[in-house]
């Protein structure tokens, strides 16, 4: 089987998984960009169009802070958020209907740590596998992992390692088979880590090299007749088992410091990075060892992004830069299609459905195009309120965190 054929049995398992039989016209959101982990939705009737009054199905306030994403399982939409005065991380359980709050949870109590100032304290995207809802923040000087069911109740709350960053924590945990596995490049002993998701314990652990804070979320995808799990961070780009840890291939640089995640079109991965240096590479991902002389097709330094993850579409890659140029890419050579500046800052990374790929700037202002040989933008929709974290969708409605609101898109269901 090819490698593209292997990777639409790999997504075609994400979707069973994470969709019940009974939506067949949507998909659940279970964790960080969605249901295959890489920004893209298969439903086809989302709105394109909205205001901060129209096409509004609800909005609800939410205490405090937070940059993650919202997730969503069937008719239940979980977030996270910090309320600094209170020292305290929050889990909400919402009716994903209404909006209406199902029930609230105070995670962890602990004092704020230091941060940049594009980051929050509950910046970690939850993930869900239909039975449990898995959390991700940092207790002073620790990663804390925690699991509760869907009622509200803890399961479990663990701390497998420390965690040093000046810029905070943001690590958003990944579901592969009965694991969890985080993400926990920093300023220190660095490693990677699967947990069991029944108990919280330790099923594997592995160090990372260079000891450089990055906040990476792993993509997995069966690749090469193997499972790769692949992330960017501390210095360079490694794939590895995710059922044992063990690294299959690994390349060196381009740079120190990674937040967005990797994207792969079925042939090569994206990646598009960082600090002090910006890169963007496609990387053929069969290697073996270390492949930095061999297996990276193409790289460029510029209209690159630095937070917000890219996303791949049919023939193209398309990418937004942190300053808001936004580019498309052929998928094969990386070869710019065309480039145009929309104007505002971005931080939260694109997603896609139907025909289109949205771009949601900190200003909240969402720019709605159709992928394709020439620029077409079909919309162009403000919120009025600035929002960071990543947009959900699920059962043909968007869902958008803001600095102060939940907003739902689309028509009511």
């Amino acid at each position: 089987m090819t490698n593209r054929g292997m990777s639409i049995v790999l997504a075609v398992w994400f979707l069973a998984v994470s969709a019940p039989a009974e939506l067949a016209s949507g998909e659940n959101w279970p964790g960080w960009r969605g249901p295959r982990g890489d920004g893209t939705s298969l439903e086809k009737n989302v709105p394109i169009k909205w205001s901060g009054e129209d096409n509004v199905v609800w909005k609800v306030p939410v205490a405090g802070k937070g940059h993650a994403s919202p997730i969503i399982w069937e008719d239940r939409l979980f977030v996270v958020t910090a309320v600094k005065e209170k020292e305290q991380r929050l889990l909400l359980c919402l009716d994903r209907k209404t909006g209406t709050t199902r029930w609230q949870r105070v995670v962890l109590e602990s004092p704020p740590e230091r941060l940049h100032r594009l980051n929050s304290h509950a910046s970690s995207t939850p993930a869900t596998d239909g039975d449990k809802v898995y959390v991700s923040f940092l207790d002073r000087d620790k990663m804390f992992i925690a699991a509760y069911d869907f009622e509200g109740k803890k399961v479990w709350e663990v701390r497998p390692g420390v965690f040093s960053s000046m810029h905070g924590y943001c690590s958003s945990p990944v579901l592969w088979k009965d694991k969890v596995i985080v993400n926990g490049d920093h300023d220190g002993p660095s490693y990677i880590v699967a947990l069991k998701r029944s108990t919280g314990e330790t099923a594997w652990k592995k160090r990372r090299p260079n000891e450089t804070r990055s906040y990476c979320t792993p993509i997995i995808r069966h690749i090469d007749g193997r499972n790769q799990m692949i992330l960017s961070g501390t210095m360079c780009v490694a794939s590895y088992d995710p059922d044992t840890g063990e690294q299959h291939w690994i390349i060196d640089g381009p740079t120190e410091q990674y937040v967005a995640s990797l994207v792969y079109n079925g042939d090569l991965l994206f990646l598009t990075c960082g600090f002090p240096k910006l890169y963007m590479m496609l990387i053929r991902p069969d290697g073996r060892g270390n492949v930095t002389d061999t297996h990276v097709a193409w790289q460029t330094r510029k209209d690159c992004s630095y937070v917000p993850s890219p996303i791949a579409f049919g023939p193209y890659f398309l990418v937004v830069s942190d300053g808001g140029v936004a580019t498309c890419l052929n998928g094969k050579t990386g070869q710019t299609i065309w480039r145009h500046s929309l104007g505002e800052r971005h931080s939260a990374s694109l997603v896609t459905a139907g025909e289109h790929v949205y771009f949601l700037s900190d200003e909240g202002v969402a720019t709605v195009v159709k992928p394709g040989p020439k620029l077409q933008i079909v919309a162009r929709n403000e919120l009025a309120e600035e929002t960071y974290a990543s947009p959900a969708i699920s059962n043909g409605q968007i869902f958008i965190r803001g600095e102060k609101h939940l907003f739902c898109i689309g028509a009511g269901r």
